[in-house]
């Protein structure tokens, strides 16, 4: 069902070229896992290296199931497999020809064939009812034939065992019977040890004298009667006793038949304990010392039983040729291999070594690229490879919004949702972050009425951190604000402001009028009341006819701090002056109407506007509303804080700001940060134009474009 919802609604991915399946492309159905691929995307995959199965003879993998097939699809046919080329029918199945699937089904027991139209995915289970017999086969049941669970009934099964003596006394079940579980006593060939097996274990060995090998000597008596068997306990009967006269034809040696020694009238042997003659040579025998170029033999006279040692000495080289001494025997030399293994990781460190490949047979254990497993092929060079572990399960974000649909490799992290967030949340705040993998939330975003703790800003929802915004305090002599950082339990710090203020004709009066007026650091100003508030206080001095020395209160040091530079603009204004005296023109006339124009647009401005003239448009408003709505209520000052945005929008509002006489300040880093403005009572206004207006008013003004003029031949 799934696959014909994703097929029809074309949403189901190939996942060789990961682009939709389209209902009209030429398709091809893996028979092992269903998916469906491209054909064209099939033929080439099945052709590249990366597809071949592993041993190179099985022909090339799914890429899905990793299934190998040995045949390349070259046709388009239907799910059934009986029509190629299928057309689509808005009515069928994309894909499917419209008729009986007629395909066998899975289950190998099941007779009738699928009786479903062409259809995508395994086809389900049969539907008829047919009589089946249990697992013992004593009694018989009417059942759907595609049921794949057993039929047991509550009989004992009774066969026979696999020892052929017991029978089984399990209920009816699957499956042959289980071994039979009582035990035997069962005794060596040799007869001197028992143990106690599984009845029908190992039955068919006996030879009706015993039925396993101890691994001890047999020391059954020999056909001699004089000696014991000195063979490993064996089934067989023991030999003849190897010292029979009629089975020894030579002496000890081996070099002189008894024969001709019985001619030089040596005693003719009679029965097994007889002493086999010497022939008096050196018995030459082979030792187990010495090398392949140099053997050493035994230089002893012929003679019975083993050789003595070997009484000579070489030198013998241990098995890694490291060392050389001078030794009877082999040994190994207590050097350690200090050679890489094949893993590069780790040393050989064996003794006496003689490996050429120094293979490595430690585990890897190192973590795979999931972070979950860790590989377990034998320590090797290079990168470990990805993890073979797959999910066949769907995987989906929190909200069951995004699925990935299997198989999904393991380490895949869950799809990216952009719906909200769902998880339960601390406060009951609008939720602005996604739908997010992790367990914990980001904090939120929502300015809610949360006061610092000197009750001088508004602070984000669920941040409990030390306010570290700028103090509003008015300052004692200028009246602006503190702009230290908050100290809700200390007072402001004695520093020197820095905010621009008018000029110091609107502060101090004409006491230092011949200033010229413009915005100006307020640090001075504040120094300049200062020294005037400690001249006042000595006037008291002054008026009991006291001297004071003003050069003490006012250095020159502090004289030059306070008096203004000139710029070019201060220059500017001189020079327009010096000409607006010299023309008699009134400094409160506006002979051009240039005051009365309107506020001025930078063209910078113009230009973002152009842009997005619905928010601007949207801004201005919004800032219309905050300036009438505080000159006509009761507060001094109205905020309004706008949402989180990007660089451009932020510069926008700034500059509109200043148009409107507002205050605008930005809070909080990127992505969220945000602007607020503030509308002061008598300082902000609605200027007459608003930038919206001023650009209709130049698209209106703009000539339309020059018609072309054609010839009379190009018409």
């Amino acid at each position: 069902g799934s696959l014909i919802e994703q097929l029809t609604t074309e949403k189901y991915e190939c996942m060789v070229c990961c682009e939709v399946v389209r209902i009209v492309a030429p398709v091809w159905s893996c028979q092992n896992c269903y998916h469906v691929f491209h054909l064209n995307c099939i033929k080439k995959w099945a052709r590249s290296p990366a597809s071949q199965a592993e041993d190179g003879n099985s022909g090339w993998r799914c890429p899905a199931c990793q299934n190998a097939s040995t045949q390349v699809p070259k046709t388009y046919t239907c799910f059934c497999g009986k029509v190629h080329n299928p057309e689509w029918n808005r009515n069928e199945i994309p894909h499917s020809c419209g008729e009986l699937c007629g395909k066998k089904r899975q289950c190998s027991d099941c007779p009738h064939l699928c009786n479903i139209l062409c259809h995508p995915g395994p086809c389900p289970s049969c539907p008829a009812f047919v009589t089946k017999t249990c697992e013992c086969g004593k009694t018989s049941h009417s059942v759907r034939c595609g049921q794949s669970t057993k039929i047991r009934c509550s009989n004992v099964c009774g066969n026979t065992l696999n020892c052929g003596k017991h029978n089984c006394t399990q209920v009816c079940h699957a499956g042959k019977c289980s071994p039979c579980q009582l035990t035997v006593q069962q005794v060596c060939y040799c007869g001197s040890n028992f143990k106690e097996v599984l009845c029908g274990t190992k039955e068919e060995f006996s030879d009706g004298f015993g039925n396993f090998s101890c691994q001890n000597t047999c020391g059954k008596k020999l056909n001699c009667g004089r000696h014991n068997c000195t063979q490993v306990c064996h089934p067989q009967p023991c030999q003849l006793c190897p010292r029979l006269p009629q089975v020894v034809y030579r002496c000890p040696c081996g070099q002189t038949p008894l024969s001709k020694l019985l001619e030089l009238g040596c005693v003719e042997r009679k029965i097994c304990t007889d002493p086999i003659p010497s022939c008096g040579k050196t018995c030459g025998k082979p030792l187990a010392c010495g090398s392949y170029e140099l053997i050493h033999t035994c230089e002893s006279l012929c003679h019975e039983g083993e050789c003595r040692p070997c009484s000579r000495t070489s030198n013998i080289y241990c098995r890694c040729g490291f060392k050389k001494k001078v030794t009877a025997i082999t040994f190994m030399c207590d050097k350690r291999c200090n050679k890489k293994r094949s893993c590069g990781r780790h040393k050989c460190n064996e003794v006496c070594c003689v490996d050429t490949e120094h293979k490595c047979s430690l585990v890897c254990g190192r973590k795979l690229n999931c972070g979950l497993h860790r590989c377990e092929e034998p320590c090797h060079r290079g990168s470990c490879q990805t993890c073979w572990q797959t999910s066949f399960d769907e995987l989906t974000c929190y909200c069951g919004e995004s699925v990935i649909y299997p198989p999904v490799p393991c380490g895949t992290q869950p799809p990216e949702c952009k719906k909200t967030c769902t998880r339960p949340h601390d406060c009951d705040h609008p939720v602005y972050h996604s739908c997010h993998s992790e367990e914990k939330c980001p904090p939120c975003t929502y300015l809610t009425q949360k006061w610092c703790m000197g009750k001088h800003e508004v602070r984000e929802c669920l941040i409990d951190e030390e306010c570290k915004q700028p103090c509003t305090i008015p300052r004692l002599y200028c009246n602006h604000p503190c702009m230290a950082p908050c100290h809700p339990s200390s007072p402001c710090p004695t520093t020197s402001c820095c905010a621009k203020v008018g000029s110091q004709r609107e502060l101090t009066g004409e006491l230092w009028g011949s200033v010229i007026g413009r915005l100006q650091v307020c640090q001075r100003m504040t120094y300049l009341l200062i020294a005037a508030i400690s001249i006042a206080t000595k006037l008291t001095d002054l008026q009991l006819g006291d001297s004071v020395e003003i050069s003490r209160l006012i250095t020159k040091k502090e004289m030059k701090q306070a008096r203004l530079q000139c710029d070019e603009e201060c220059l500017a204004l001189q020079r327009n002056r010096r000409l607006a005296e010299a023309l008699e023109i009134d400094d409160n006339s506006d002979p051009f109407n240039i005051r009365s124009s309107g506020p001025k647009y930078s063209d910078l401005l113009k230009e973002d506007a152009r842009k997005d003239l619905k928010f601007v448009s949207d801004i201005e408003k919004e800032m219309r509303m905050l300036v009438e709505a505080v000159n006509k209520g009761k507060h001094t000052k109205k905020s309004h804080c706008y949402p989180p945005m990007n660089r451009d929008h932020r510069r926008i509002i700034h500059e509109l700001a200043q148009v409107y006489g507002i205050e605008s300040v930005s809070y909080d880093n990127e992505p969220k940060r945000n602007v607020v403005i503030t509308a002061v009572k008598g300082k902000s206004i609605c200027p007459s134009n608003s930038l919206t207006s001023v650009l209709d008013k130049e698209m209106q003004s703009r000539p339309p474009p020059p018609i072309p003029h054609y010839k009379q031949a190009d018409k």
